[in-house]
């Protein structure tokens, strides 16, 4: 695997590309909806048969605490998997821990880069940036951002997109 560096790095001038990782803050988010979510998954298995049904039944409770278990290990993984690489002619994403998945988008196909940032992104200071273009199984996202790098790569990648275009 080739290294990958901290968000914000130059893009690559040749030869192999500079795998750009994404940040931390991510995780964090995903993390805490996996906590968020499972841990009133564990309440409700673990007091509605406690109370209905016995006491003996809220050891229900422990299999959405594995889950959480699990899910944290998990979702690591999955974080890390997560890269982008700029290159001369397109942009590389990588993804994927069993099944990996590798998009390249030529930024002379590319017709609409977005910013966008939903309540909890803004609130834990991330942004994703989704990429359109004409055939829609090229359609790419790479997510959990810092905002500043997110308006960069858009910027560019619309600079890009234009100076590619032009010659269609």
């Amino acid at each position: 695997m080739e290294p990958v560096v901290p968000s914000g790095a130059p893009a690559a001038s040749g030869g192999e590309p500079k795998w750009i990782a994404l940040p931390p803050g991510l995780l964090k988010v995903r993390r805490l909806m996996l906590v968020v979510w499972l841990g009133l998954l564990t309440l409700a298995v673990g007091l509605v048969p406690g109370l209905l049904a016995g006491p003996g039944w809220a050891a229900f409770a422990l299999l959405p605490l594995a889950l959480l278990v699990w899910g944290w290990v998990m979702l690591e993984r999955n974080w890390r998997s997560w890269r982008y690489a700029e290159r001369s002619d397109d942009l590389l994403i990588s993804r994927g821990v069993l099944w990996r998945q590798e998009t390249v988008v030529p930024y002379g196909r590319m017709q609409l880069v977005e910013v966008t940032s939903g309540p909890l992104e803004r609130h834990f200071g991330l942004a994703s940036v989704q990429l359109h273009t004409a055939a829609a199984a090229t359609d790419a996202t790479i997510p959990g951002l810092v905002p500043a790098e997110a308006e960069r790569l858009r910027d560019r990648l619309t600079e890009l997109g234009e100076a590619r275009s032009a010659g269609l």
